[in-house]
């Protein structure tokens, strides 16, 4: 969200009709540069976030843009994903990222580094005429393709490439930051020139071409042309966004239907932050209401203690977690980072507490906790018990939640404070000051949250005058429990509607606001209300840390799957059980010492888990934690143990004899396998991916260490169908099948060939027969 009070007089001077609902609303949003943080977990985060952006060589993330441009790079464009297809893209995240760490900051060296990448980027779009600029490899003939309506389109590929709209949304956005937050007037230029260049490109495209495109993940490119709409007073960007609206997810929220199970995630949300920001543009309540009713769906049923969402990237089913409890790729960050995003617009909308209780939520236990303090961003959280996440290193990991990472800890000041015409709404207790020059006014806040439950505010003012101060009523505070003294006299509290509390007066310098907010600790059971439950201390969520062995690749190296924590399981009949009934486990946790967060749990079945201690989950890092705990009665123990110890025995014996493994149909494992194909498409059958082909797909297998004997491919059951599997271009002649179960899947076990085995890739293919179709392919396993 952004302060756009210039821009809209830009288009009011040049007669445009468009709607700034924002800055018509009543609440408002304060420029991040009238924000500072004070000495805190989240001060401390983004000191080392701006640390980590300084180590970065913007030289590097310049060069796809300059190779492409026809320029010679002034040095070597980065790995993994930066030289594999998404190049590029970490340089848009880093325009976002310098401009609010320079606002968050005033740092001279990140406002340097800001404008001399914007400089380049200029120097790259005068290298040619039609103002583009992107470090696509080969973007301008598969451009000219596009423009030409050949559209090629998958979930994660347009014309061959690696997600293109993805890419060039994040420097479309990191201009847009470059400019209205970052204060550099050059981006705008370079942005409107290039506004110009996808508004031609796109012109001659019908709407079905388009949402033909619009399968492709494509990011937030709706949302940027609405921003540009505000930007430059010309409507035909806000006639462009509309345009940029995939309809297939649009319209069942438009009606409040829930398609979303499956479905990968992050390529919705930011689409959702589109249709929110036309909304604000054009006061379409309809579209509005279908954001409002996407982020309540995603909050409430989707969404774990932590705030994060999602299983391996995907909307898993509301009605079962447990893939997410088996998995190691837990929620994804970028998903909070945008989900977050969404929550801000809709904020500002209707500000209702609800809204900020998420928004602290996730900001404390997903976002904070994403970043090592030593430096280093993390991809997934595991909920699996005594598993651990992945960071990255500065030169080797380049993936997409290292640009969200970037940017996340320099955003911490964007809704701390909101603010009418003459109020000031406190929304969350972290210390900081305001500094509201137009008004004359400077708060400062002071507080130790969560260590203890006060927070302190002190007023300055140039002169006397009478405003109402809003202070949040958090959910996690019991009703009636929320006290407030102003200069130590303490005043009655009348809850509104949208569960803030209103101070009203004339205030002066010298003021003092004291709130205290009492915290306890509450359970929280996953979304299906299966016997896995997370403890919450007020807005903090609490685990314990339980050992530091064997975490491979804990700081990752350039490799296509570095992200994920690859390191062996631990069996989940082996997590830390609790036996209590459910109404006992809020008074299984004891305070050990207060003022630290200190906690341990009573009732945990195996003693050597019996002195665990459950502290703040973004105070542990470099170790296996557990987050979420099985728990079950005395009378259910027995069955509980031995169902899980069934289950798990054979999937951790399948798990040790792996070598590799591929989800057919997402995103990541495709990517990762170098997927091809032609007249093949994807799909979910029983909440499960499958890939599928009248024509053919390949991946290309791993085999480090030529240990490869077996191929396990699992397949939907589907008659008439001929289909051919090759490996290395040899025909797979026979294969021992499975019996298919009752959902109708079935695994066909097929022998590597010998000479397959002697190398450490090999292609994998399938290839539909004259006139058919292969099986609907989900999941390919090599093992010894």
């Amino acid at each position: 969200m952004k302060v756009l009070s210039g821009p809209l007089m830009a288009a009011i001077v040049c007669g445009v009709s468009l709607t700034n609902v924002k800055a018509q609303q009543q609440v408002q949003q304060f420029p991040v540069s009238q924000v500072r943080l004070l000495p805190g977990p989240f001060q401390s985060a983004q000191q080392t976030d701006l640390n980590y952006i300084l180590e970065l060589d913007a030289d590097r993330l310049l060069a796809p843009y300059l190779r492409e441009a026809g320029l010679t790079p002034k040095a070597k464009s980065y790995g993994n994903w930066e030289n594999t297809g998404l190049d590029g893209h970490i340089g848009g995240h880093y325009l976002s990222a310098l401009a609010y760490m320079y606002a968050s900051t005033g740092d001279k060296r990140i406002k340097e580094r800001l404008d001399y990448m914007v400089a380049q980027l200029a120097l790259c779009q005068q290298k040619d005429s039609d103002g583009y600029i992107g470090g696509v490899p080969g973007g301008k003939a598969m451009w000219k393709q596009v423009g030409l309506g050949d559209i090629q389109a998958d979930n994660f590929s347009l014309n061959k490439h690696w997600v293109p709209l993805y890419n060039i949304h994040k420097t479309f956005a990191g201009l847009i930051d470059a400019y209205q937050v970052g204060g550099n007037q050059q981006a705008k230029t370079v942005l409107l020139k290039y506004a110009d260049w996808a508004y031609r490109l796109t012109s001659k495209l019908s709407d079905a071409q388009i949402q033909s495109m619009l399968t492709s993940e494509h990011g937030g490119m709706n949302e940027v042309f609405a921003d540009i709409a505000a930007i430059s007073g010309d409507k035909k960007y806000l006639e462009l966004a509309r345009k940029f609206s995939h309809k297939k997810i649009l319209n069942p929220l438009l009606h409040r239907q829930d398609s979303l199970t499956g479905i990968h995630a992050n390529t919705q949300i930011p689409k959702v932050i589109g249709y929110m920001r036309i909304a604000e543009l054009a006061h379409d309540t309809a579209w509005a209401n279908a954001a409002d009713y996407f982020w309540h769906d995603v909050v409430e049923h989707r969404t774990i203690s932590i705030g994060g969402n999602s299983v391996s990237e995907h909307f898993n089913p509301i009605n079962d977690f447990s893939g997410m409890v088996e998995s190691r790729e837990g929620p994804e960050t970028c998903n909070s980072y945008n989900m977050l995003k969404l929550t801000g617009h809709l904020f500002m909308a209707k500000p209702k507490a609800a809204y900020m209780d998420y928004y602290e939520r996730t900001l404390y236990n997903h976002i904070l906790s994403s970043q090592n303090p030593d430096g280093g961003f993390v991809y997934f959280t595991p909920i699996r018990p005594q598993h651990y996440r992945v960071y990255s290193s500065p030169q080797q990991s380049f993936w997409c939640c290292v640009g969200s990472g970037l940017e996340n800890h320099g955003r911490y000041g964007e809704y701390i404070y909101a603010h009418t015409a003459k109020d000031v709404f406190v929304n969350l207790f972290i210390p900081s000051t305001l500094n509201w020059a137009e008004k004359g006014m400077k708060l400062e806040q002071q507080t130790q949250l969560p260590y203890n439950d006060e927070s302190t505010i002190k007023l300055t003012l140039k002169q006397p005058h009478t405003f109402a101060l809003h202070l949040r009523y958090p959910a996690w505070v019991q009703n009636g429990a929320m006290q407030v003294w102003v200069n130590n006299v303490q005043i009655k509290l009348v809850k509104d509607a949208n569960a803030y509390v209103a101070i009203n007066r004339k205030w002066k310098t010298g003021d003092v606001i004291k709130v205290k907010l009492p915290m306890e600790t509450k359970v929280e059971a996953l979304p299906d209300g299966s016997e896995w439950v997370s403890f919450i201390h007020g807005p903090v969520v609490l685990a314990a840390a339980t050992d530091t062995a064997d975490q491979r690749g804990l700081f990752a190296d350039d490799s296509r799957m570095g992200h994920v924590a690859g390191g062996p399981l631990r069996p989940l009949n082996d997590a830390p059980l609790i036996v209590a009934d459910k109404a006992e486990l809020p008074s299984a946790v004891q305070t050990v010492d207060s003022n630290k967060m200190i906690f341990k749990l009573t009732g945990i079945e195996q003693p050597k888990y019996q002195n665990l201690k459950l502290v703040p989950f973004y105070t542990l890092y470099n170790t296996r934690y557990v987050l979420y705990w099985p728990y079950t009665n005395k009378a259910g123990l027995t069955a509980m143990k031995d169902s899980m110890r069934r289950v798990e025995e054979a999937r951790l014996k399948l798990d040790a004899i792996t070598i590799d493994r591929i989800t057919a149909g997402e995103q990541q494992p495709e990517n990762d396998h170098a997927y091809k194909g032609e007249n093949t498409w994807t799909g979910t059958y029983k909440d499960k991916h499958f890939r599928t082909a009248r024509g053919w797909f390949t991946y290309t297998l791993k085999n480090p260490d030529k240990s490869a004997k077996t191929l396990l491919i699992t397949y939907r059951k589907a008659d008439n169908r001929a289909f051919d599997v090759y490996v290395d271009g040899i025909k797979l002649t026979s294969a021992k099948v499975g019996n298919t179960d009752s959902k109708g899947f079935y695994t066909a076990e097929f022998d590597v060939p010998p000479s397959a085995m002697q190398k450490q890739n090999m292609e994998l293919s399938f290839r539909a027969q004259q006139g058919s179709q292969t099986e609907d392919v989900f999941e390919i396993l090599v093992v010894r």
